[in-house]
């Protein structure tokens, strides 16, 4: 999605070889226009596999995920990172590394929300290492659903994640693929 390329260069700031913030616009203050356009483009890669759901996790990728199932006119549901007090019955988890956070999670979806009929679209915002991707896809695994692919607005495709669950059969696009961020110079390279 070159609109998404073009905002990056203008408004992502590079943190490092790693680390690209784009909170200004994508995950913490929202161009809510901008992502309603990106969850249409993301709804349009998937068109026709009969999507049901739309699964992310918690914080971060859930208003892509909205966008997207808003495009869609299916529901949107978000792992949780922590159980709460309010999550009771069966559960559906997953261990889950946060490369950001430094930590595990175990991600956690009430089984009753996923069932074995649903065709499940996973969605983030980034893709790196795969951790999050992974997770979410054996929690639909777990529920005896299929799961249609993952779409992600930005991956790393300079780090491992994208090609590891490709090759692991898992259908990935991304809005942006970046291949290199310059800390010196600022400058973030694309596929």
């Amino acid at each position: 999605m070159k609109a998404l390329e073009e905002k990056i260069r203008r408004e992502g700031k590079v943190i490092n070889e790693d680390i690209l913030k784009v909170g200004s616009f994508l995950n913490q203050q929202i161009d809510v226009g901008f992502l309603m356009e990106m969850g249409r483009e993301a709804a349009g890669l998937f068109e026709g596999e009969g999507v049901t759901k739309v699964l992310t996790v918690e914080a971060s990728g859930i208003a892509f995920a909205v966008a997207i199932a808003a495009a869609m006119g299916v529901p949107a549901i978000f792992a949780k990172k922590h159980e709460t007090s309010n999550l009771s019955g069966d559960q559906l988890t997953a261990k889950v590394y946060s490369f950001t956070h430094e930590q595990y999670y175990d991600i956690v979806v009430p089984r009753d929300y996923i069932s074995p009929g649903d065709v499940v679209l996973l969605a983030d915002d980034f893709l790196a290492r795969g951790q999050a991707l992974n997770g979410l896809r054996s929690i639909v695994a777990a529920a005896g659903a299929r799961c249609a692919g993952a779409v992600v607005e930005v991956e790393k495709s300079f780090q491992s994640g994208g090609e590891i669950l490709r090759n692991d059969g898992l259908r990935i696009e991304a809005l942006a693929k970046v291949r290199r961020l310059d800390p010196v110079t600022k400058e973030i390279e694309f596929d």
